[in-house]
């Protein structure tokens, strides 16, 4: 969420400087408090979906013209920032999503923790979908389409996600790797 929030906060302002407003007349038009207005200006404030609503109708832009990224904008994203998108039911694997679906964009990029000894079953993405993996610790053990590939630190695979496919660690530390999604 964190990136959304640094979206909102780039475009809020942005927009407003471009319409030629102070944020006085920005909280006339949305119903928002000026303070309000500037903490999300700055960042500090993640904005309710409430509220974002109020700065589309009242500033009369888009939805996607306040969330979204320029593609030349420079993100950064710290581990330590984000919370799981997934943990499995045993609580063994996790992914954590770096760069999610953008409208604009033909790809999602996660980061996955696999606890030694254990595996997950991913289910298929759908036609036309691939997986790049590169494990950066430990050894994964990859089965896709009946087969069994070993992926050891610092190397990587490509495959068709069409169909599932199942991550395996049956070292004894932690297995981290990174997942590009790709579809056409």
């Amino acid at each position: 969420m964190e990136y959304i929030t640094q979206n909102v906060a780039r475009n809020l302002k942005r927009i407003r400087k471009n319409k030629e407003m102070s944020l006085d007349d920005v909280s006339k038009q949305t119903g928002i408090s000026k303070s309000m207005l500037g903490q999300i200006e700055r960042g500090v404030s993640v904005p309710t979906v409430e509220t974002l609503g109020k700065l589309v109708s009242g500033l009369r832009v888009s939805f996607n013209s306040l969330i979204s990224s320029e593609k030349n904008d420079i993100i950064t994203v710290n581990k330590k920032d984000l919370a799981p998108s997934y943990i499995s039911e045993d609580a063994r694997y996790k992914a954590y999503e770096y760069f999610p679906y953008e409208e604009d964009r033909t790809f999602e990029v996660y980061m996955m923790d696999l606890e030694a000894h254990s595996g997950y079953l991913s289910e298929g993405h759908g036609d036309n979908t691939y997986e790049f993996l590169t494990v950066f610790t430990g050894t994964l053990t990859l089965k896709v389409d009946g087969k069994t590939y070993e992926i050891e630190a610092e190397n990587s695979i490509r495959f068709p996600t069409n169909s599932s496919h199942e991550y395996i660690n049956n070292g004894d530390v932690i297995v981290k790797f990174s997942v590009t999604f790709t579809w056409d």
